[in-house]
């Protein structure tokens, strides 16, 4: 029997933004990732709080998102846990360097986000709303979609089935997972809902498949829309889902090459 097993693990310091690789993550019970969607870029005038790295997790609809603003995924944003230092580039060309422990940095990153966007283009439907406020503090708060703590999986023959539909290569980062899984036949991941699974020493629940908006069908290096994806997989599967998502049962670190026991 093929051994099912982590193909690579990301994290998304930033709500919205870049996904990061990582070779190892710590799985938190009733938190998921700690560092994953650890900040977020809030519409200002929905902030009660001045302390803005305390401020709780909210719906998503008071963040500045790729769904809303396909842009963002063309900008390189980078996070570094040591320094606390958001680094910024497109195109290769670095745009900010700026301090998330600071107040100085933190609104030099809010007025650069406030700035971009007010030079682009939301999805249809979305209103410009503006000035941002970069929210959150590494390892402490998550701005997650859902409210309940959680990580995603998504399987690697998954995505490639869907580019053998779509009849090109599909970048995995478009559906900005936490874990991907290799080993596994293509969407066999959906038979896990409602089971629970050994991932490395941890044991996490698979409570429900991922809904998918217009976030996957922008090109994850470019920030266009480029691959229908949405009617791709209305037209072949008659839903628009893809992924899982899981609670953490036993906390734990994991990493690459992890073997998933089912």
């Amino acid at each position: 029997m093929t051994n099912i097993f982590i193909k690579q693990l990301y994290i998304h310091p930033i709500k919205g933004l870049t996904p990061q690789a990582q070779e190892s993550v710590f799985l938190k019970v009733g938190h998921g990732i700690p560092g994953d969607r650890a900040f977020a870029l809030m519409y200002k005038q929905n902030i009660a709080d001045s302390f803005h790295d305390r401020v709780p997790w909210m719906k998503k609809g008071n963040f500045a998102m790729q769904n809303d603003w396909h842009s963002l995924a063309a900008l390189d944003c980078s996070y570094n846990e040591i320094s606390e230092e958001l680094t910024i580039k497109r195109k290769g060309i670095e745009l900010l360097v700026a301090d998330t422990s600071t107040t100085t940095g933190r609104n030099e990153i809010s007025t650069f986000f406030t700035g971009y966007l007010a030079a682009s283009y939301p999805s249809p439907g979305i209103s410009k709303r503006a000035p941002l406020q970069l929210v959150g503090s590494y390892n402490k708060t998550r701005y997650q979609d859902r409210e309940a703590g959680h990580i995603s999986l998504v399987s690697q023959a998954t995505i490639n089935n869907l580019s053998e539909i779509a009849g090109k290569e599909i970048d995995v980062r478009r559906f900005r997972p936490n874990i991907i899984l290799d080993g596994t036949s293509a969407w066999s991941e959906f038979d896990w809902v409602g089971k629970q699974i050994k991932i490395g020493k941890v044991l996490v629940e698979i409570t429900a498949r991922i809904n998918r908006c217009l976030n996957i069908e922008v090109n994850p290096s470019t920030g266009e829309r480029d691959i229908a994806l949405l009617s791709i997989l209305k037209n072949n599967f008659q839903h628009t889902q893809t992924g899982v998502i899981a609670t953490i049962i036993t906390e734990g670190q994991i990493r690459n090459e992890d073997v998933i026991e089912l």
